[in-house]
């Protein structure tokens, strides 16, 4: 089998965005999970130190221990938060402990500025989820909620599963609101 993994080394990647600084003005390290990089909290200061432009970081929460290593480093953190604790184990095929989650959340919080996002999937996340969710973490800053497109999944079992109608969306943004669970909530297409 061949080895066709593309690889940079810590010194290319800070290449590249130093060529590239004055036209980007931030870094997104995403994944998968990019937590399970073991280099990331090096990679993480190497671009902060050498470089003017700030560093984002998309988690699923699933790695609260490395979280903790890089977190003063970033400026902002977005979370994907699957379903409610209810409902974890199911979403995340048993992949996930909602323990760690919930670690996770509480540090993020703690940041001025981050955001949490849950895609909407029928049958695994509805309104009451997203409600039980919100309800057992405390009001957050800023929450997403993401229309689930059945084309982009990788799993056959999801593929051409119709998405909630939008007015079911903007009835659970309408819920979150008069609840006062998010300082800010949003619908991202």
């Amino acid at each position: 089998m061949l080895d066709c993994e593309f690889r940079l080394t810590h010194e290319e990647v800070i290449e590249e965005l130093l060529e590239r600084e004055g036209f980007i003005e931030a870094v997104t390290l995403t994944g998968g999970e990019p937590l399970l990089y073991g280099g990331i909290t090096d990679l993480v200061r190497s671009i902060k130190s050498k470089t003017s432009l700030n560093v984002k970081v998309d988690t699923n929460g699933t790695c609260p221990r490395m979280l903790k290593e890089v977190l003063h480093c970033m400026d902002y953190i977005a979370m994907d938060i699957k379903s409610s604790p209810s409902k974890y184990m199911k979403a995340t095929g048993g992949q996930a402990v909602f323990a760690d989650i919930r670690e996770s959340i509480d540090m993020i919080k703690s940041l001025p500025d981050y955001e949490f996002r849950t895609t909407m999937v029928p049958g695994i996340v509805d309104r009451d989820d997203v409600i039980e969710l919100l309800r057992e973490v405390g009001k957050v800053k800023r929450y997403v909620l993401q229309n689930f497109h059945s084309q982009k999944t990788l799993s056959s079992e999801f593929r051409n599963m119709p998405t909630y109608p939008k007015g079911y969306l903007e009835d659970t943004v309408s819920s979150i609101r008069d609840m006062n669970l998010a300082e800010e909530i949003s619908i991202r297409p």
